[in-house]
């Protein structure tokens, strides 16, 4: 059977539906006015990854006046502002909260609508997972739960990860998408090597697995491959200038990982009589959990 972590993104995805909607007419909160704190122009795949913004939580403006689904504090003025270029559209856009206080989150996005969140992140902090984010000007609200008292906050934005994934009980989650390339090919396929650029690492130990794998993993696959096979093997690597490592999750739910049996510090893994379905694939970074530019190679004939 495959194993299946809990996920709070996967869950995000729905909470937003839930708390989206259009604030009623002289809602108190200016979307035009000049940010709190920063405003941020970003584009898809930007370094480094989590951007992050040292931010007080809170203001004297009850969230509920935008709508009853909302909590929190927050000021009249948004906290940050964000220009987002989605590029192709494959990541999402990862917003979250770390702070010791009980905060929430309010984002009006780029069409105008509102989104709410309270504890979907850490602890008591808010998450918000936009899968297919739009291009455009983000506002965003960072608010503390219980008073209008200001209390210090790091504002995250990301397209691969969030606090929460840091936690102890974090593991490489099959159930969520991909976040580079999901991918259906069959034996003969061409060109071979079929390759998908993508950046290596995460925040989740990939030992966790298995005491013999190595480097940091994202929760989320960083690939997802449908085979169908035949009589060739299949063959996983990665060409990268960093210490790379590769964790794959194969269609009977077992766990396959590797370090350096590829090319220089890069990893290789060879299915000699490969199985038809889905392979869920993780590129590691050695050794810290700093992103970094990667190439996986997926062939039949040879690897680098």
């Amino acid at each position: 059977m495959r194993i299946q972590a809990r996920s709070l993104i996967a869950q995000t995805s729905s909470a937003l539906a839930i708390c989206a909607f259009i604030a009623a007419p002289g809602a108190a909160q200016d979307v035009g006015a000049d940010p709190n704190y920063e405003t941020v122009t970003l584009s898809a795949g930007f370094t480094p990854d989590p951007y992050t913004v040292q931010l007080s939580s809170g203001g004297s403006i009850d969230a509920e006046t935008l709508s009853s689904s909302c909590r929190g504090y927050i000021s009249n003025a948004p906290d940050v502002r964000l220009h987002y270029d989605n590029g192709s559209g494959v990541l999402p856009l990862i917003l979250s909260v770390e702070a010791d206080a009980d905060t929430t989150l309010v984002v009006n996005a780029p069409n105008g609508s509102w989104f709410c969140d309270d504890d979907t992140g850490d602890g008591l902090n808010p998450l918000m997972r936009f899968d297919e984010p739009m291009s455009g000007r983000y506002e965003i609200w960072v608010g503390t739960y219980s008073d209008s008292t200001l209390q210090p906050a790091t504002l995250q934005i990301s397209e691969l990860y969030t606090s929460a994934v840091s936690s102890s009980s974090a593991y490489p989650d099959s159930s969520l998408t991909a976040s580079f390339s999901t991918i259906s090919l069959s034996a003969g396929f061409t060109p071979d090597p079929y390759t998908v650029g993508l950046r290596s690492g995460g925040s989740i130990e990939a030992s966790v697995v298995d005491s013999s794998c190595r480097g940091y993993v994202a929760e989320a696959p960083d690939v997802q491959l449908d085979y169908d096979s035949g009589s060739l093997p299949l063959i996983l690597s990665v060409s990268a200038s960093a210490d790379t490592t590769i964790l794959v999750n194969d269609p009977n739910g077992n766990w396959h990982c590797d370090d350096d049996s590829g090319e220089g510090l890069n990893p290789s893994l060879r299915f000699e009589k490969p199985l038809s379905g889905v392979y869920d694939i993780w590129v590691g970074t050695y050794s810290d959990s700093s992103f970094e530019q990667a190439t996986l190679n997926i062939s039949e004939l040879y690897s680098e």
